[in-house]
Order: structure tokens, then sequence, then C-alpha cells
């Protein structure tokens, strides 16, 4: 299967990004200098939200040659939205479960990570969405957000734990969020970090993290 390319990135935009990921994160760290000097260490994360609802996932099947499979289906609409942050080096993780995803919600979300890491200065890849680049936004002191291209998802490795989750919920019908949310509870709490890292620590960004000296 092909892998999904938004039609508005820009030719080599992913390259470019790719290559230059410890340039930048150097010059960030120059420019945000004093602040670095105030906080025990630097850490690096992707952060991202996720949709997950009742409406059945669908995947493929396997089956012997010549029977087509089948698999139970239901349309339910109802979902909540999963807010996550993941640490491409160690796997640590930070999830929180909001009912929508709108600027609120996200500048809560940042509290709560802000104040579960107080002692750290953390910086956050993240992509445009109208919720995280709002004018509104009042972004904790130890925290520096980091904006990935636009329309670039493939740049961020949290979208590899969402695919992760999802594929474990594929052809699961849920007839509540009540139903929906202990199984992804559970999901995520049987998540290592062992098993994160695997899923998102990728070789250029854990080299641009070495060069950068974070």
């Amino acid at each position: 299967m092909a892998r999904p390319q938004n039609l508005k990135q820009l030719p080599g935009e992913v390259k470019i990004f790719q290559n230059n990921l410890s340039e930048q994160l150097q010059a960030l760290l120059e420019k945000e200098s004093e602040k670095v000097s105030q906080y025990l260490k630097v850490r690096f994360w992707c952060q991202d939200e996720s949709r997950f609802g009742c409406h059945t996932i669908v995947r493929d099947k396997i089956t012997i040659k010549g029977i087509k499979p089948l698999g139970n289906f239901q349309y339910n609409f109802q979902y909540l939205w999963l807010y996550g942050l993941i640490e491409p080096r160690t796997g640590s993780s930070f999830f929180y479960e909001f009912s929508h995803l709108d600027g609120e919600c996200f500048n809560q979300y940042l509290t709560l990570f802000s104040q579960a890491f107080s002692e750290e200065l953390h910086i956050i890849q993240l992509d445009n969405a109208p919720a995280h680049t709002a004018t509104d936004l009042e972004i904790p002191d130890n925290i520096i957000l980091f904006y990935q291209p636009p329309y670039c998802p493939e740049v961020n490795p949290i979208e590899r734990v969402w695919l992760y989750l999802k594929n474990l919920l594929a052809w699961g019908n849920f007839n509540s969020l009540d139903n929906l949310r202990s199984k992804l509870y559970h999901l995520l709490n049987s998540l290592s970090n062992d098993t994160i890292g695997y899923l998102t620590g990728w070789s250029w960004i854990l080299e641009a993290l070495c060069l950068s000296g974070i």
C-alpha cells in the first residue's frame, strides 16, 4: 500500500527537514540560551493528537486463498481525542484525553505536561494545526514549541504510535465511549518505553539530538 502524501507538501520539504534538524536545534538552543541555563536538562518531544471513536476501524484480514474474509462493522460516531507526547530518545510518553481539539484544550494539555516535568526544559516538535498556533496560547516557561514543515506528518514519529494503537483496535465494536475508553487506556498502560522507542526512535532524529547535544 502506498504511503499517503499531502498534495500541498512542497517538493523536498521532508528531506530538508531531516537533513537540517540538528542545525535547527542548535540554533534554537543558542537563541534560548538563557532559558536553557535555568533547567537541569533539555528534552526533545514530538506531539500530536488523534481521534478515537466507536466507528469500527477497518484493516486487512488474512485468510486462505479463495476465501474473502468478513469483519463485523458498525457506524457509531461517538469519539474522544487523545493528546500525546513521546520522547524518541527514551520512549517516555504523556497522554491525556480531551473531548475535542482546540487551543483551549491544547493549552490545558501543555500546562499538565509542564507541571509533570517541571524541572526540565522541553522542546516540542508539532504540526501547524490551528490549535497549536492560536494567538492566545499561554506557553509554559519550560516549553519551547518547534514547528515542523506544513503538510508533513511523516516527519513526526508519534504518527506511528497512533497507527500502532489503531491497528490493535481494528475490528473492535464498542457500544459506548466508556467501553472504548477502557480498551484504549489498557493499551496505553501496556505501552512500554521500549515499544515507544522502537516505534519512534528514528535514526535521523537520534543523530540530530546527539549532534545538537540534547
